[in-house]
This record gives C-alpha cells, sequence and structure tokens, in this order.
C-alpha cells in the first residue's frame, strides 16, 4: 500500500459542497486534497441540479416553439439530451480548472477513514493511504429506493430519467415532490403522457396552498394527472410496459405506463465503506452527521456538511456550509445562519421561499404583516405572456423588518435573491419599497409587494 503526502485539509465528495469546500480551503493557504470516486462536480452537477435544469429549459424552448411551428418531439428531446450533455460537460470541467488552478490535489477513487488521521483511497484494486490533519465530509446523497420498488427496467429513479434517450409515451411517477413535478412536467411539455402519484393532500407538499394552487393549474393544462391521497403497492413489469398498482381510498386501483418513476426522497451517504463506524462517529435513525454551528461534528477535526447533515438537500446550502467548514478549520469565526436559504422549484410557474411563510410564523405565533403583488398587473409579465402568480412578503409589523417571502410566478428564482438579501442584511418592506426598480421589469413585482406592506402598517392593518 503506497503512502501519499500529508495535508491539512482533505474533502471527501467533489459535489457543489465538496469542491467549493476544496477551493476554499486551498485560498485560505492550506494544503487540499479533494477525493471523488464518480465524477468531479458529483450529483449536482452530472446527475442532478445542472442536466435536469437544461432539459426544463429545453422543454420550455420546445413548447414555445410547437406554438409557432409543427416541430417534431423526438429530434427536438434528441437535441435536448445533446445540449444538456454539452452543458454538464463544460460545468464538470469547470469544476476541474478550478480546483487544479486552486492547487488542489485530485485524487480518484473510493475514500475510507482509517482513523480520525488518516484515509484509505481505493481505485481499481490499488490502495494507498492518505494522512490529514482535518477533514470536510461532503458525501451527498442518493435516491431512495423502495423495496417493491427496485430501480431497474421500467422502474427509474431521476438519474435514469434524465438519460432516457427519447421521449417516453407515457410515465407515473410516484412522489408529487419537488423532483416528481420538476421531471414530470418537463416530460408532459414534450408530450409524455403523465400521472403523478402523492401521498398527501397536494403536490409540493410543505409550500403553502395558495402558493401550489397556479403551478396545480398548469400541471393541469399540461395534461398531468394529479392523484392525491394514494399510496404505491406494486409494479407488475412487462417486455413494453409497467403496471402499478396503488390505494386510495382505501381501494387498490392501477395504471399502466412506459415507465415509473420513483422520487419519494433521498438518502445520506453515510453508511458503506465510508468508516464512521471505524472512527465512532455517530449518525442518527435518518444516517445524518450532527454539527455545531461551524458544521464540526462529535470529533472535532472532522466536518460534514450537505445532504448528510440536517435541513433541506439544496446545493447551494451545501457550498455555503463548505465556506464556513473550511473557514472554521483555518481559525475563522465564521458560523452558519440559515434564516436567508432560499427553497426553490422549477416548476411552470416557478417557486421560490425565503424565511418564513404566513403559515409558518402564524403556527409560532409570531405577528406578521403581509404585502402581496400579482404578476397579471405586471407589464414586463404582460409582455412575456406570463402573467400566472404573485410575490407574497412576510414583515414584522412593528419594525416593517423583513423575515421572509412567497413568489409563485415566472423567474422566481431569480426574483427571490432580492428577498433574501433584505432578510440577510435586515432590511424593511419601506427599504424594499423605496428602492428604484427599473421599468418595465419583473421585480417591481417585489417594490409592489413591499408597497402593499408598508400601507397596511401604516393602517394598523398587521396580520391581514
Amino acid at each position: 500500500m503506497n503512502k501519499l503526502e500529508s495535508v491539512e485539509t482533505l474533502v471527501i465528495g467533489s459535489g457543489p459542497g465538496g469542491y467549493v469546500a476544496a477551493l476554499r480551503s486551498a485560498q485560505l493557504g492550506m494544503k487540499t486534497a479533494i477525493v471523488e470516486r464518480d465524477q468531479l462536480g458529483g450529483v449536482c452537477t452530472n446527475v442532478g441540479c445542472i442536466p435536469s435544469k437544461a432539459l426544463i429549459a429545453e422543454s420550455h424552448r420546445y413548447e414555445l416553439l410547437r406554438a409557432f411551428s409543427s416541430a417534431d418531439a423526438a429530434v427536438s428531446f434528441k437535441n435536448a439530451q445533446d445540449f444538456k450533455q454539452g452543458i454538464v460537460n463544460k460545468q464538470a470541467g469547470g469544476v476541474s480548472y478550478l480546483l487544479k488552478t486552486a492547487g488542489v490535489i485530485i485524487l480518484v477513487g473510493e475514500a475510507r477513514l482509517l482513523d480520525e488521521h488518516t484515509a484509505i483511497i481505493s481505485q481499481c484494486g490499488q490502495e494507498q493511504t492518505l494522512s490529514f490533519k482535518n477533514v470536510i465530509l461532503a458525501t451527498g446523497s442518493r435516491p431512495i429506493e423502495l423495496q417493491v420498488f427496485p430501480v431497474g427496467g421500467r422502474v427509474l429513479s431521476s438519474t435514469e430519467a434524465l438519460a432516457l434517450p427519447e421521449v417516453p409515451t407515457s410515465l407515473v411517477v410516484i412522489g408529487g415532490g419537488y423532483i416528481g413535478v420538476e421531471l414530470g412536467q418537463m416530460y408532459a411539455k414534450f408530450g409524455t403522457k403523465v400521472t403523478i402519484l402523492e401521498g398527501g393532500e397536494q403536490v409540493l407538499p410543505g409550500f403553502e396552498p395558495e402558493l401550489v394552487s397556479p403551478v396545480g393549474r398548469q400541471l393541469k393544462a399540461d395534461g398531468i394527472k394529479m392523484i392525491t391521497g394514494a399510496t404505491a403497492v406494486n409494479v407488475v413489469q412487462s417486455a413494453d410496459a409497467i403496471t402499478l398498482h396503488y390505494l386510495k381510498n382505501q381501494e387498490e386501483q392501477y395504471v399502466t405506463a412506459e415507465y415509473v418513476l420513483v422520487t419519494i426522497g433521498r438518502k445520506p451517504n453515510t453508511d458503506g465503506n465510508l468508516g464512521l463506524d471505524r472512527i465512532g462517529l455517530p449518525v442518527t435513525s435518518r444516517g445524518l452527521i450532527e454539527t455545531d454551528e461551524q458544521c464540526r461534528t462529535a470529533i472535532p477535526n472532522i466536518f460534514a456538511i450537505g445532504d448528510i447533515t440536517s435541513g433541506p438537500a439544496l446545493a447551494h446550502k451545501a457550498s455555503y456550509e463548505a465556506k464556513i467548514a473550511a473557514e472554521a478549520i483555518a481559525g475563522l469565526s465564521s458560523e452558519v445562519d440559515y434564516r436567508a436559504i432560499p427553497l426553490v422549484v422549477f416548476s411552470d410557474p416557478e417557486l421560490a421561499s425565503v424565511g418564513l411563510s404566513e403559515t409558518e410564523a402564524k403556527s409560532k405565533g409570531i405577528p406578521v404583516v403581509i404585502g402581496k403583488s400579482s404578476f397579471g398587473i405586471n407589464g414586463r409579465a404582460l409582455a412575456l405572456r406570463e402573467t400566472e402568480g404573485f410575490v407574497k412578503i412576510v414583515a414584522d409589523p412593528n419594525s416593517g423588518i423583513v423575515i421572509g417571502a412567497q413568489i409563485v410566478g415566472v423567474e422566481a428564482s431569480t426574483l427571490v435573491s432580492e428577498l433574501a438579501l433584505a432578510i440577510e442584511m435586515g432590511a424593511t418592506v419601506e427599504d424594499l419599497a423605496m428602492t428604484i426598480h427599473p421599468h418595465p421589469t419583473l421585480g417591481e413585482v417585489i417594490m409592489e409587494a413591499a408597497e402593499n406592506a408598508v400601507r397596511k402598517m401604516r393602517m394598523g392593518e398587521s396580520g391581514k
């Protein structure tokens, strides 16, 4: 077994958490190595965020093209897959370039912890040991598989769904969360007959019903059948189809399609050969690693970030925590503050939320003033033919400080950043209302929602 040179910081995993951690560590002057067993960039770059958003964008372009011409779905989808792979290759290449130019040592293989300061890197039957002073665990997550629906054949996870060579004629999606809605809607726009099976009362559980309502209308307009309050039971595969049996109102029913896509969540990669048991690092019943405000685990020189820690499994959360962990190793006083982490669904229309929602605030007994404005009266939205949705701002009724915001509508994923900044800096609705927004732009809806909150405050209409 060969011994590699010792490093100050070892990062295991090269997703949006891992590669950012390695870059920040190197920027702070620490000798840094990163280990990746599959592809640089991790799930997000190769089989997650980037390819899914590329295909979603292409489905919108196809929908627009189809409105003005007789576009061919098969040809358009082939072009979309080629475009997607080009974007993935470019992004993965960019990650490699950034790491190399920062002086990060890139190791290809699977890492397992031998003790608190040693890792074994395995590749193609060869093993090497690496000593480190600190390690940042950024091993990410993988799709949850159900025993009765093992991935294979006509049962797909999100990974396989993003790589289909042709547009399926029909698709059943188990799980109406953000992945199920995004991919289901993408395929529906390419002409697939889509059915979404959701166990809860609505798709996109966790979002307020008034936010989900515009998305639900568009899902129906896209020809998607939504079955809520349903539980998948089993599947029966044949050579050219798959039949899913499910329970609704205690009655067994079934639906037949070309494929079944399982999107019921993700599982943290803390099991397997990582070696947490060997070094005595505990995980929760959900396989998560508990960390402090600097992303430090119960073992002081071991840090954990991203999907293997508590909180939403978001790429930007992982990147944020990556910087905190690297800075903590460097001796800085950086600490996490999750007040302003946005949640985004790339549905049609898009959904975005940051900070507290009105429902959450009221459940905690926090008084609020609400400011709303519709895209339906916005000049830019009218010009884009994208008038569905609204901006909703949640603020303290006394100080006017913004404590939350939700958007459903065109470019919600972009617009939410202004509201995240408002929460981060402790801005008030009056600050937003008095900020001059260019005309005609979608950002004016934020300004008008803030003005609405200011008027309510002046009239003493808190909480309405």
